[in-house]
Order: structure tokens, then sequence, then C-alpha cells
């Protein structure tokens, strides 16, 4: 089954998933970000107990786990599963690595994978899922039980030839703009509503000598990332969700003016110094969770940051003090073409099983609970795909307004550099920081990601 052909029906998902007064439930939305990484690490952060975990038989063993989560998303994800290890005397052997596609794709050709590991988006997933290597979760988990707290997109994202492969237990929404509300109403008044807006805000920004906007692309092995995602929202809304689709479902080339615009729009903002704190090799060496800090500083060093609702954990991880809603907030990021004003760029975090244990069996029955997602959630920087995890378990109006901003949007669109194949997903990455160096070579670097589509993508029979 072609699963990403079915991305037509992902609209109704937002009006049953993520209508927190409705359903009770989180809100979805994306790739959460690959995170620096401590190895070998197990977990020790305390949480609340969970009904889930208390009824857990107690099975003892260990379960290893493979995942891109560092720093504080790596201490959610241990408080997460602590009352799992409490009451089932499992040990869940944690492994964070930010180059997880490379570890993972060595780890099962060498016949050496983990138990269970966080997948590098669905078109990964899809990769291990067609060759065999993931088990069926259907057989596993109470697909009536998935069904009635899940919506069904992202059961279907997670199903490879009719086999659920994949689980959702995190979502994160991608189309935000960051700011500091008491600075940026200084210089720019109301927010903005289009691309033109936003551009207007960015030169005046630039014109009084800051710099508008807060970027890094630095993430170790996959560094360039946070690039990828720019490009797709503007992708997104100005080609539309069916050249979207077409471009990430290697169909549509990369040299196409479709393509290329989206690319040359960017441009206005990454190339330009002016536009950027720190220049060019600030954007290229910094990474994604401290770029922004300069933005809290006072004065401001400068005022917008484009990231997924995730980056909110950075900001109070990395600048003690700043408080949701008074220090940062976000808008959607702005409207191009008017037709396509109902979309939002979402991702999330996926698990799969490697090796078939009792150990892993326990925990990943244990990880879609909304008592599990409820603690990442509880802790900030977490949307739940579980329409069971209340909405009062949300630290802040932020968050729900997060969701609120996905139960908006008509057209929810995975990213794009997560759908593709592992080749072309890396070849994304580089290409990004490329362009950044050099973005008068754009054509070249074009024409090159086109001769990687033309090998990464399987062959249509």
């Amino acid at each position: 089954m072609d699963f990403q052909r079915r991305w037509p029906s992902f609209g109704a998902m937002a009006a049953c998933i993520l209508v927190l007064a409705a359903c009770g439930g989180g809100a979805a939305a994306p790739s959460t970000s690959p995170g620096a990484a401590a190895p070998g690490t197990s977990a020790s952060a305390g949480a609340a107990g969970s009904p889930a975990a208390s009824t857990a038989q107690r099975i003892g063993g260990s379960v290893s786990v493979i995942g891109s989560w560092g720093g504080s998303e790596q201490d959610s994800f241990m408080a997460m599963v602590q009352p799992f290890m409490d009451q089932t005397g499992v040990q869940v052997q944690y492994e964070g690595s930010r180059d997880l596609n490379s570890i993972l794709s060595t780890r099962v050709q060498a016949g050496n994978p983990p138990d269970l590991a966080g997948l590098p988006g669905p078109g990964v997933m899809r990769q291990f899922g067609q060759s065999g290597k993931l088990v069926d979760l259907s057989n596993i988990l109470d697909l009536n039980q998935m069904k009635a707290e899940y919506a069904p997109d992202w059961l279907t994202l997670g199903t490879v030839n009719g086999k659920l492969v994949g689980i959702f237990i995190k979502t994160a929404l991608k189309s935000a703009v960051w700011y500091d509300p008491k600075n940026f109403t200084q210089v720019a008044g109301s927010t903005p509503k289009t691309w033109n807006d936003l551009m207007t805000v960015s030169n005046n920004i630039a014109a009084g000598g800051k710099a508008p906007w807060c970027i890094g692309l630095e993430s170790a092995a996959t560094s360039g990332w946070p690039g990828t995602d720019w490009i797709s929202d503007i992708m997104m809304r100005s080609a539309g969700p069916d050249k979207y689709r077409q471009w990430y479902d290697g169909q549509l080339a990369w040299t196409s003016p479709e393509v290329k615009d989206a690319w040359q729009m960017w441009g206005q903002i990454v190339a330009n110094p002016k536009m950027v704190y720190g220049g060019v090799q600030y954007v290229l060496t910094t990474s994604f969770g401290t770029a922004a800090s300069p933005m809290f500083a006072n004065p401001p060093g400068c005022y917008m940051d484009r990231q997924g609702n995730f980056i909110t954990d950075f900001y109070t991880s990395n600048n003690p003090g700043v408080k949701a809603g008074t220090d940062f907030n976000f808008f959607p990021f702005p409207d191009i073409n008017s037709q396509y004003g109902d979309v939002d760029q979402v991702a999330g975090d996926l698990f799969g099983m490697f090796k078939d244990t009792p150990q892993s069996r326990a925990l990943i029955k244990y990880l879609v609970t909304p008592q599990a997602q409820a603690i990442w959630v509880k802790r900030g920087g977490a949307l739940s795909p579980n329409k069971q995890v209340p909405a009062g378990d949300y630290p802040d109006q932020l968050s729900k307004e997060l969701a609120q901003t996905v139960v908006n949007a008509k057209t929810p669109l995975f990213s794009a550099g997560d759908m593709m194949p592992d080749a072309m997903q890396k070849a994304f990455y580089k290409a990004v920081l490329s362009y950044v160096q050099n973005p008068a070579q754009m054509d070249s670097i074009l024409a090159g990601l086109d001769q990687t589509r033309q090998s990464a993508y399987p062959k249509q029979s």
C-alpha cells in the first residue's frame, strides 16, 4: 500500500485528534528535532506513576532503545519511561544520537538492531518496513484501542504494505514563527499575516541596523535540517499541497520552477547578511537549539525564529527565567498564495520494533497510552497524538494555542525531508548548507539534488 498517496485525507485528522476541548487531547504536528545526545544512558528522571504502568506485569530484563533525543528532550523521554521501569522491572537502555539514520542502517545491516528505535520519519520507516526489518505491531497492539485513541491518518502514516510498523508517541507543529512580544511589538507592531508583510517587517528591522532573524543550522550529522523546514513551509504555501507531495515523493524535479522559487524566497532572508544574526558563519555553525538565545538578550540581537514547537523546551533550558506567553509567543507562518492559506507543516516521533521480545512488547504497549504521553506533555515541548491526553495536562496556554493552530489547518502536511528516502534527505540537508555558504550556486545545487532524485527513489513498476 502506498501510504503517501493517502495524504488528501490527512486534513480530516485535525478535526478529530487535535480538538482539545472536544476530544480532550493533544495536537499534532512535527519531526521533532534531531537533538544532541548522550550514548548508553538509562532512564533516571522521576515521574508520576501512570495507570498503564501500575497494571503492567513485572517481567524484569532490559530493552534497548535508540533515538535522536538529547539534553532536555532525552530527560523528558527518561521521565516518560520511569513509571514503566518501576512497575515492570524492565531497564530501558537508551542510546541517543543525532546521526540516527546512519546508526540504524549500519546496525540493521549488521544484524544487530536495537529492540526499539525512534524512526527518522515516515520515509526511512517505509524503507525499513519494505525490507521486512520492522515487526508488525498489529499483532502486538490492541488495534481497536489504537483506533479509538488515534485518528486514522496517524495509523496510516505508520503502515507499510498493509502492516502497522510505526507508531507516533509525540508530535509537533513546525509552521510557527517565534518572537518576544515585549521587543517585537516595538519594532514591528502587529504580527504579519502574509509573506509580503513578513518581508516588510524584516526589511524595516534590518534598515534599523538590527537582524530580524535568528537562524542556526548546526545539528551534528543532521546539520541543515532546519533549513529544509524553511523550504517546506515556503513550498507548501507557494506551490500548494499537490505539488508539495509530488516533490517529496520524487515526482517533481528539484529544478522545477516551483522548487526553485521556494529556494529563492528563502534566499531573500538567509542569503542577505543584514537579515540574519551573526551572518553566514553564525547560521552554519550555531546549533538550532541555541540560535535564538540573542532574541532574549537586552537589547535583543534578533527578533524572530522559525521553528517547531519543541524549540520552547530549548528556550527555557538555555535562557533561565523566560516564560511562555510573556517572553516568547508565536504567530503562524504567513500565507504566500492565499488559496493555500490553510496548510501547516507537521511532524512526529515514530517508534518501531526491530526485535520482538517480552520487554519490547511491554514498552511499546506503554508508549502509546495517554498516561505515558501525558508525562512528556506536562514537561513541555511536546504535543500528543493520543486524543485521550487531557487538555489540562498542557503546561500553559501557549501549548493549547499550538494545538489550536493545527485544528485550524485544513491541510496539515508532514515535513518534506522526513517523507523522503534516506539518501534524498541527506542530500537535502547538505544542499541547504551549500546554498547558505554560496547562494549563487543555487542552480548547480538543485541540479545535483535532481541527480540524487533519480537514484534515491524506488523504481515504479
